[in-house]
């Protein structure tokens, strides 16, 4: 998908040399930055996938991690 955009020349500037640096199309650069920020700024959709796996898995305790569990704090000073 095209689109247009509007920058400050500053940012733009900076864009060309990471792109140079990097060896990435200006394209390329720009469209992982934004997924890089669309992912860092959508906890909710991290959430709800959490919670949709916590739900498959179900509440029965996995008798490894209980064990592991118990193990771990019997070494614990408290």
């Amino acid at each position: 998908m095209k689109t247009a955009i509007s920058l400050p020349d500053a940012v733009f500037h900076a864009a060309e040399r990471q792109a140079r640096r990097a060896q990435k199309s200006r394209s390329q650069l720009y469209a992982e930055a934004l997924a890089e920020y669309l992912d860092r700024h959508a906890p909710d959709e991290v959430t709800e996938a959490m919670n949709q796996v916590v739900d498959q898995l179900g509440d029965a305790p996995d008798p490894f991690v209980q064990a592991a569990a118990q193990s771990v704090l019997a070494r614990v000073e408290w």
